[in-house]
């Protein structure tokens, strides 16, 4: 087990019902008791000990984007002039009602918040930019990248049962 693993307080068979459960979330109770060499019961009882300590934060399917029409990923830094005033604050509120942006992430380096936007195509994107983006509060510069082509996407944590 890794020393990350280790700090988490979880032994070994919790870490196996996470992996099990993240490979596949709706994988019944049954599978995954058989899978662990336990009884229907008591891994029931650790799953549900295991969603309530916020280890699961909850279950999801994985959509195909290009077959729903989204095709334009954009990978976007975005850069402050001043971080003193409240537009941080307001700009990260803000990014939380904004659908097409599936993640934001505050950043060290040369940006201050890099973020993920899907939309549908490029004319999509442009009206995003200007209609969206440039209107955020402290936005003073954009810079954006167009996603060729994806080699991973998971939102899979790197877990180790053993």
């Amino acid at each position: 087990m890794r020393e990350n693993q280790l700090k988490a307080g979880l032994d070994a068979t919790d870490y196996a019902l996470l992996a099990l459960v993240q490979e596949d979330g709706r994988i019944s109770n049954v599978k995954v008791a058989e899978a662990l060499n336990l009884s229907e019961t008591p891994c029931w009882r650790r799953l549900k000990r295991l969603e309530a300590e916020g280890y699961i934060d909850g279950y999801q399917a994985n959509l195909n984007r290009q077959r729903l029409g989204f095709g334009v990923l954009a990978l976007v830094q975005i850069c402050f002039a001043n971080h003193t005033d409240d537009a941080p604050s307001q700009f990260e509120e803000a990014v939380l009602g904004i659908p097409e942006i599936l993640s934001c992430h505050n950043v060290t380096g040369a940006a201050d918040y890099f973020l993920q936007i899907l939309v549908p195509d490029l004319v999509a994107y442009e009206r995003f930019l200007s209609g969206v983006l440039r209107k955020l509060p402290g936005v003073t510069s954009i810079q954006s990248s167009l996603s060729l082509r994806e080699v991973k996407n998971t939102t899979r944590l790197p877990l180790e049962s053993e």
